[in-house]
């Protein structure tokens, strides 16, 4: 049996893999969420108080990546201090619209999951 890592390595070109690592992690989905509720850009801080257990280290490492992958636009202002506001591409709304079914059902599923959980710890 070929480990998950190895296959990783041997087929890095699968794109089913290669997005959903990029998009699955822990905040991406998150972060783009919140940017999909605001009608206009957002600022980084704006941000960090809507994700209010993200640590800014892992929120500016997030918007980076999704920036790298065309998710999120960055548009500094030159202003003292500087203004940066991230908004959704529309590579990123397209990639959203197929998810919202998925966060719906998280969110009308999610008091069922936890019931399971405390269940199968006989709590």
């Amino acid at each position: 049996m070929i480990s998950h890592e190895l296959r990783d390595k041997m087929f890095p070109e699968c794109p089913v893999r290669n997005v959903l690592a990029r998009t699955g992690d822990k905040w991406s989905l998150l972060v783009m969420h919140e940017l999909a509720q605001s009608e206009v850009s957002m600022r980084f801080g704006e941000l960090n108080k809507s994700l209010p257990d993200v640590s800014q280290k892992v929120l500016s490492q997030t918007l980076r990546r999704l920036e790298e992958d065309g998710f999120v636009t960055r548009t500094v202002y030159a202003e003292v201090p500087p203004r940066v506001e991230y908004a959704l591409t529309e590579r990123a709304e397209s990639f959203m619209k197929a998810c919202q079914p998925m966060v719906e059902w998280a969110v009308a599923h999610f008091a069922e999951i936890m019931a399971s959980r405390r269940q199968y710890r006989g709590e």
